[in-house]
C-alpha cells in the first residue's frame, strides 16, 4: 500500500512541477492547483468504497472491509483494499468508458474554469487513473479490469497504444491550463 501511495504521489508531484515550470507558476499564489491535485489524487480511490458499500456489499472482501471499518481499523481496511484491488473488475471510475467520458468533462473544466483548484482536481484524477492503468498493464500485461467485466478483449499492444494516447491527452490538457 505504501508503494502504491508513493507511486501516485511521485507522478503527481512530477506532473505538477512540470506544469509549474512550463507555465512559470513558481509563486505561492498557485497553491490552489496543488491542493486540488492532492484532492483529485484521492478521489479515484473512493471508487473502491463505492464498490464495497453499494455495488457488491455481499462479496467476502467487501464484508471484511466493512467489518474492519466498523472496528475503526482503517489501516488494515486500506491494506486489504490495496491487496485485493485486482478482484474488483466493475468499478465505476476505473473503467475505459468512464475515462472517455471524463476526458470530455476534464477538457470542459480545464478550458472554461478559472479555478486552479478545479483544474488541479481533474488533472490529478486523470493522472491517478493513468497510473492505475500503467500498474495493471505492468503487473498483468493487460487492462482487463478496465473493460467493466464485459467480454471485450484488448491485446497488450492495443492497451499500450490506448494508454499512450491517454497520456498524450493528459499532457495536452496540462498545457491548455
Amino acid at each position: 500500500m505504501k508503494k502504491e501511495i508513493f507511486i501516485h504521489y511521485s507522478f503527481l508531484i512530477s506532473l505538477f512541477i512540470f506544469i509549474s515550470l512550463a507555465k512559470g507558476w513558481m509563486s505561492l499564489s498557485y497553491w490552489p492547483l496543488w491542493i486540488g491535485g492532492i484532492f483529485g489524487n484521492i478521489l479515484p480511490d473512493l471508487d473502491h468504497f463505492i464498490y464495497v458499500y453499494f455495488l457488491k456489499p455481499h462479496e467476502l472482501t467487501s464484508q471484511r472491509v466493512g467489518y474492519m471499518m466498523g472496528k475503526r481499523n482503517l489501516s488494515k481496511s486500506f491494506r486489504l483494499l490495496a491487496e485485493t484491488r485486482s478482484e474488483r473488475t466493475k468499478l465505476v471510475f476505473h473503467s475505459g468508458l468512464f475515462q472517455l467520458v471524463f476526458i470530455v468533462l476534464a477538457f470542459l473544466v480545464v478550458t472554461s474554469s478559472g479555478s486552479l483548484f478545479s483544474r488541479g482536481v481533474v488533472l490529478a484524477f486523470f493522472l491517478h487513473l493513468l497510473v492505475d492503468q500503467a500498474v495493471d498493464l505492468v503487473e498483468t500485461g493487460n487492462m482487463d479490469n478496465w473493460t467493466g467485466g464485459y467480454n471485450f478483449e484488448i491485446s497488450e499492444n492495443q492497451a499500450k497504444v490506448y494508454w499512450s494516447i491517454m497520456f498524450l491527452v493528459l499532457l495536452l490538457l496540462s498545457f491548455v491550463l
